[in-house]
């Protein structure tokens, strides 16, 4: 027992802590405590973040928010960051229920598409490139999961059942599109899924990169069809076959790495359990 603790019992002035301020569910964000978790926004980030969420009409009533939208972040970045559970959220943050609800409100809005692109195109662009890529990085990732009824399959190739990640990346590792399906669709056929979303919203990407699971001397319809319904030129990364064990892939490796981040990540797998 430290001396200090000793003297303020005695003198009857009660635990040296005892006169704390915690923070209530009441908390509309950006105080000392709430910072206390590594993932809170700093001020920079909230700056970012807040000016692409939706501008609440004052005109049409409603009762006022009792949670500011920057404690909401905080406690859905909580969630994302530690793989927890909604109900299992720290008191000091804002009730689950409330949050969850933003979550998907903000979800069906489009909300964190636009704040992931406005934050892509702001790396790129402090990276010396031009916000719209030109060529991006094609590969997928098998992953076992136990639940998700059709969205279940077995990768006869990997020799995994569960479900099946398509990953298209620009040349710094950046995400592009993502899209998840049951696990034994084969490649060829997840690409054209993904190839054909990329139509609209990046047209300026002329090149991408895949491996040998999507165009072999077997079947390459994909590079084909690509070229003449697309105007997009796949090329494949082949491996040296005179190597074994592991390689570093030019090209390829960027999506390796955010592959590798996606694995690691609680919140995205328990994503992928239920039925998308």
């Amino acid at each position: 027992m430290s001396r200090e603790f000793s003297v303020s019992i005695v003198q009857g002035k009660g635990h040296p802590r005892q006169d704390r301020v915690f923070v209530d569910n009441m908390n509309t964000g950006g105080d000392d405590a709430r910072r206390a978790y590594p993932c809170a926004l700093t001020d920079a980030m909230w700056q970012v973040v807040s000016a692409h969420l939706p501008v609440r009409d004052t005109t049409k009533g409603g009762r006022p928010l009792k949670h500011g939208h920057r404690l909401i972040i905080d406690t859905i970045l909580y969630v994302l960051v530690s793989g927890c559970a909604w109900r299992l959220v720290p008191h000091d943050l804002a009730p689950w229920h409330a949050v969850y609800r933003w979550f998907r409100y903000w979800s069906a809005l489009g909300v964190w598409d636009d704040i992931h692109d406005v934050l892509r195109d702001q790396v790129r662009q402090a990276d010396g490139r031009d916000p719209a890529p030109t060529a991006a990085v094609l590969d997928s990732q098998s992953a076992k999961s136990a639940c998700g009824g059709e969205q279940i399959g077995y990768d006869a190739g990997k020799r995994v059942r569960g479900r099946k990640r398509h990953l298209l990346v620009d040349t710094n590792g950046l995400l592009l599109v993502c899209m998840v399906h049951s696990a034994s669709v084969q490649d060829r056929a997840g690409a054209r899924l993904v190839l054909h979303s990329i139509d609209q919203q990046y047209p300026t990407i002329g090149l991408i990169w895949v491996d040998g699971g999507y165009a072999n001397s077997v079947d390459a319809s994909l590079i084909d069809w690509a070229d003449h319904e697309l105007g997009i030129k796949l090329e494949v990364v082949k491996r040296n076959d005179d190597i074994k064990g592991f390689q570093l892939l030019p090209r390829r490796w960027v999506v390796e790495r955010t592959l590798c981040a996606t694995r690691r990540s609680c919140a995205v797998r328990r994503w992928e359990s239920k039925e998308v």
